[in-house]
């Protein structure tokens, strides 16, 4: 398919092209509603958008309507769940097409689910992978930049989210229900939408809070309890998800219950511990904001970070930023390979040295040997920061060439093998 893609591409004009790309992609959103009976009509749809924290946030979500009794579904860009059945998502995309979604909804209407949680992202709603999913709700959780050059500016991405929460005025479903983030300027935005519910989330709400390099204590609706993951973002995922289930009639306590019990949420600071004296972390941060934010929820220790960047040929004016960042909160950065794509590997780390002015990064282009060499540079205390591709299960080469991968299971197997060295170094 991409093969031909790229042969039609070269024959069209640009315009024409997308034209019919556009065409496409509507054209097979409509008909895979029709031919699967527009599921969504008879779930209760609710879509999560957003530049970071979706994710964490659709499971926090689901969490909490599990907890209340519902029999949910998932679609997000870590699994796929229909009630007791989950896999991992191997799509290395959050919302997959030619009608992947409607036959999920289908399956899950199938299988007597009530409640659907889904993400909903910009590239898919570009695509109108989102055409004939009639939501019931949908939450906002932030902006920042993001996929600047698939939109063409700051401002068009903006609008490309904006437009997702259009398809919730569009819904014909009533009441509709908007949870938008209250602290943040294209939040309030979507709480000018014409829709039944319009609610607002701020991180004030959450007063008395209190983050720590494992978990965070937190009040909502009166309840204090505590989740088990760190950083100010957990706290600001836990309210839209608290906010918005708390609308739709559960009570406080039962998500103050539910967020307490929740799991580690893999590829989201992602704990791996085989007994070791220091902390190992993998995490998707793949922005700037979202990078500071990971390295400000572990203030007391030594950092050991390892990162690469976020897809060769897209977002190329973060690369300085990120590397920068590391710069200022870690004490050993190694830059690695990620996601080169058709760009050359080693340009991009190069970029990203540039921003580095006080701190010689230590490169080393093969990942497993990356994360090895922070794993045993780490003493008691520190915590080792793998960050950037959390639970994607491929590094994407030239060509399309895909190379297996998950960072949780190297960091694992690494780790198991740093560990019997010191031991047999003890003996």
């Amino acid at each position: 398919m991409e093969g031909v893609k790229k042969t039609i591409r070269a024959i069209l004009p640009a315009s024409l092209f997308a034209f019919l790309l556009s065409s496409y992609h509507l054209l097979f959103a409509w008909g895979a509603a029709l031919w699967y009976r527009f599921p969504s009509r008879t779930l209760f749809v609710i879509g999560i958008t957003g530049t970071k924290g979706k994710s964490s946030t659709t499971e926090m979500v689901n969490a909490i309507l599990e907890e209340a009794g519902y029999r949910t579904a998932v679609a997000s860009t870590i699994r796929f769940k229909i009630g007791e059945q989950t896999r991992p998502n191997l799509f290395k995309m959050t919302m997959p097409g030619r009608g992947f979604l409607q036959r999920f909804l289908a399956q899950a209407r199938k299988a007597d689910c009530t409640h659907v949680v889904m993400e909903v992202t910009s590239e898919g709603a570009r695509q109108f992978r989102n055409r004939g999913i009639a939501l019931n709700a949908l939450i906002f959780t932030n902006i920042a930049a993001e996929h600047i050059e698939s939109h063409g500016s700051f401002e068009r991405y903006k609008e490309a989210k904006l437009a997702i929460g259009h398809s919730l005025v569009a819904s014909r479903k009533r009441p509709r229900i908007m949870v938008a983030n209250a602290d943040d300027e294209l939040g309030k935005v979507f709480l000018k939408l014409p829709v039944e519910r319009a609610l607002p989330f701020r991180l004030t709400g959450a007063s008395p809070y209190q983050s720590n390099e494992g978990s965070v204590s937190m009040t909502f609706a009166g309840v204090t309890f505590e989740v088990p993951f760190p950083g100010v973002f957990t706290i600001q995922n836990a309210l839209a998800a608290a906010t918005l289930t708390h609308e739709i009639g559960i009570p406080p306590q039962t998500i103050g219950r539910a967020l307490s019990r929740m799991k580690p949420i893999l590829g989201r600071v992602e704990r791996i511990d085989l007994g070791q004296d220091f902390l190992a972390v993998v995490d998707y941060a793949h922005t700037p904001d979202s990078l500071k934010a990971l390295y400000d929820a572990f203030p007391k220790k030594k950092k050991i970070c390892v990162l690469g960047n976020t897809g060769g040929g897209r977002d190329t004016w973060k690369r300085p930023e990120m590397a920068q960042i590391a710069e200022s909160a870690c004490e050993t950065v190694i830059l690695t390979n990620e996601d080169p794509y058709d760009e050359d590997p080693r340009k991009i780390i190069e970029e990203m040295a540039v921003g580095m002015m006080h701190l010689d990064p230590v490169i080393i282009m093969d990942r497993r040997e990356a994360i090895r060499t922070a794993l045993s540079l780490a003493r008691r205390g520190d915590v080792v920061l793998i960050s950037g591709k959390g639970t994607d299960p491929y590094i994407m080469e030239a060509k399309g060439k895909k190379v297996p991968w998950s960072d949780a299971a190297v960091v694992r197997e690494e780790l198991a093998n740093v560990m019997r060295k010191s031991s047999t170094m003890r003996v």
